[in-house]
């Protein structure tokens, strides 16, 4: 089954990148100093807990595509109101907005992807903006091949247009992709439009003990790490 798999898509929040333990870090960093005192993990899980909200507003065809950048500045502002925050001159805000491009990788991710890199094409299918992916691969030392995912598909995931299309970018057919995610929900939309399917397991994602430990889903692979997941390809 590997062999015919020419590419690896990869979900990155969560999945490569350490989201809460980043987020909480740069808001710290950005509010003390304005003299806050917030519950930082909270406001990392409640400017997250926006994200798929937003992002069904798009894919409803409420609103018109946008990039990531633009919603999580939206839901910003939401998190600010309701952890009480006033006062942030629009500046301290866009810079707040831009900790999304300065999140760090779990440790086995920068190592894991360049052994993938030897036999596979590797880019993020992520429902990150293409600027967003690419600073995140230069703080990480992420290897990629191209960035694809929701800007080049015009909307986001889970809907079968972003997997669709980055198998097109690369001019293959869906069953020569795999898509590796920490997420179960990604992976069965993938798996239903003809992708190969790998979980990589995250069990401290949204903090101790609640991440997905193991997929809920039929996968090809389940793996503890992206080393692990190399082993398994027979890397």
């Amino acid at each position: 089954m590997a062999l015919a798999v020419k590419a690896l898509f990869f979900d990155v929040f969560g999945t490569l990148v350490d989201w809460r333990t980043s987020i909480a870090r740069e808001a710290q960093a950005l509010l003390a100093p304005h003299g806050l005192t917030l519950d930082w993990p909270a406001f990392a899980d409640a400017w997250r807990g926006e994200y798929q909200g937003a992002m069904e507003e798009v894919r409803s065809g409420r609103i018109a595509f946008c990039k990531l950048d633009v919603l999580h500045r939206r839901n910003l502002d939401i998190t600010l109101q309701r952890f009480g925050v006033t006062g942030l001159g629009e500046d301290d805000k866009r810079n707040l907005n831009l900790a999304w491009h300065r999140l760090d990788a779990w440790p086995d991710v920068p190592g894991g992807l360049k052994r993938l890199k030897r036999r596979f094409l590797l880019a993020p299918v992520s429902n990150g903006n293409i600027s967003l992916m690419v600073d995140l691969a230069r703080r990480n030392d992420l290897p990629w091949d191209a960035i694809l995912g929701a800007e080049i598909a015009g909307d986001y995931k889970p809907k079968p247009k972003v997997y669709l299309a980055s198998a097109a970018a690369f001019d293959l057919a869906p069953d020569a992709c795999m898509m590796v995610a920490a997420h179960s929900n990604d992976l069965a939309a993938a798996a239903a439009v003809g992708l190969r399917t790998a979980h990589v397991a995250r069990p401290t994602e949204h903090g101790p003990g609640r991440g997905e430990a193991a997929p809920n889903v039929p996968v090809d692979f389940a793996a503890k790490s992206l080393e692990e997941l190399a082993e398994k390809l027979g890397i």
